[in-house]
């Protein structure tokens, strides 16, 4: 596996087909119902754009123990090791602006 796929521009990568959407939903099940909140409004919104990128991010937090995935989530912690990918950072930036909940007056 080179650097060639992280060098990739975001915006180059293909759009994900029906059939890979399915996979990716089926694939981002969680046992932890916060986890599920934040990935099911990730979907909600960002569905019609995600990409192959986005889909290699996912996998790689979806490996991830409920706790972690959650840390993450919730900023107790940040990627790092081999979660410090370009991918990672993305997609988990989308995960947290869906699961923002909108501030009163805003």
């Amino acid at each position: 596996m080179g650097d060639t796929a992280n060098s990739e521009p975001l915006s180059a990568s293909r759009l994900l087909n029906e059939r890979e959407l399915s996979k990716l939903h089926w694939r981002c099940r969680r046992g932890l119902l916060e986890n599920d909140l934040f990935i099911e409004q990730f979907f909600a919104r960002f569905e019609p754009e995600l990409n192959q990128r986005h889909a290699q991010g996912l996998a790689i937090l979806m490996d991830l123990s409920d706790n972690d995935l959650l840390d993450l989530l919730l900023r107790r912690r940040e990627p790092k090791d081999s979660l410090d990918a370009p991918e990672v950072h993305e997609v988990l930036r989308m995960l947290r602006k869906s699961g923002r909940t909108p501030e009163l007056g805003a």
